[in-house]
């Protein structure tokens, strides 16, 4: 093969976008929508305000896909708030798709090579001074492929005196994932964690904590939960989990706000929309957290989150100290810890 034609080979793929290309993808929106959707009302004002546009001038002239992602979703979003909700444009071929809404052979193995290759997102996993417990990861995987990384950071931590779970930079995943994790901070007896109502059969799925758990669990340890405006989704769904179970101290800022469950359905070669199909009601407040994110039971700056909750849960345990030279102990290491030691 000549370098010339390696070149091409390998250059991108031109795209253009063209009135039948605009009409078409809309029209498959509109579909997808109106039979996916979990606010079926939302799907027809969208599709009503949509088909205004596609009258205008700017519709017609619109040859650059990206701009034109950016006005279907701002139509999109005058009508609805929904942080899950996207219209997205894509320079590259998308893999094609027996079903528009399942994922291609091709992308679950990339899925799957790519979860293993980030160890389902688990950041760090650390002993804090006083036997503070910490676990930082950064994404919901499935259950299955959240469950060895997982059941490695509980053992590492089986006898920690306080835990601290970082959220801060979680943009959520997995409702399966969730309940896993959650689990291991309850008893073995079920409880109740969350509801998710499915539009498309029309069913409401409850998660309870698994009864059956590789691995030692923490029920009883206290538990801090650090979160911020970028823990989205399924990391939102754990802190509002802990937090109506009065089970965790939700520590930060508002979180982003998306309590919507979906997927991306592929539109066309170029273009895809993530479409919620879910709704999470929470069984304790009747509610969720879209469009206001989960609250914290504890406001504070999520850049110095992590010192601050340190030192409260030190001050917990040496609180709740009996022994005097573990009481002795904890302060010793409050006043290092607090100094910056």
């Amino acid at each position: 093969m000549t370098s010339l034609a390696l070149s091409l080979l390998l250059a991108p793929q031109s795209f253009s976008l063209t009135k039948e290309v605009k009409e078409e993808t809309l029209a498959i929106l509109f579909k997808e929508l109106n039979d996916r959707y979990v606010m079926p009302e939302i799907s027809k004002k969208i599709e009503t305000e949509l088909k205004v546009w596609m009258k205008s001038k700017e519709f017609a002239e619109l040859a650059d896909g990206g701009s034109f992602a950016t006005k279907v979703n701002d139509i999109m979003k005058g009508l609805v708030t929904d942080a899950h909700l996207r219209f997205r444009f894509h320079p590259k071929v998308l893999p094609a798709r027996q079903v528009r809404s399942e994922p291609s052979a091709e992308e679950i193995k990339r899925e799957e090579v790519a979860v293993r290759f980030d160890n389902a997102q688990f950041r760090k996993v650390e002993r804090l001074r006083g036997n503070v417990g910490y676990i930082a990861f950064d994404g919901f995987a499935s259950s299955e492929d959240i469950a060895r990384p997982l059941l490695g950071a509980m053992t590492f931590l089986a006898n920690a005196d306080a835990m601290i779970v970082d959220l801060r930079n979680n943009g959520g995943g997995h409702p399966a994932g969730v309940q896993r994790f959650c689990s291991y901070f309850f008893e073995p007896k079920p409880v109740l964690l969350n509801t998710i109502y499915f539009r498309p059969s029309n069913t409401t799925k409850e998660f309870w904590t698994l009864e059956k758990l590789e691995g030692p669990r923490l029920p009883n340890v206290p538990l801090y939960i650090l979160v911020s405006k970028r823990t989205g989704s399924g990391a939102e769904e754990c802190a509002y989990n802990f937090q109506q179970l009065k089970r965790g101290t939700i520590i930060g800022e508002p979180t982003w706000g998306g309590a919507n469950p979906g997927g991306p359905v592929r539109l066309g070669d170029h273009f895809s929309c993530f479409i919620p199909v879910g709704r999470a009601i929470n069984p304790y407040s009747k509610t969720n957290w879209e469009g206001n994110g989960v609250q914290p039971d504890l406001a504070m700056d999520p850049a110095s989150s992590l010192k601050a909750t340190h030192l409260l849960a030190l001050k917990g345990l040496i609180a709740k100290a009996t022994d005097p030279e573990m009481k002795a102990d904890w302060q010793t290491i409050y006043n290092e810890v607090e100094k910056g030691g």
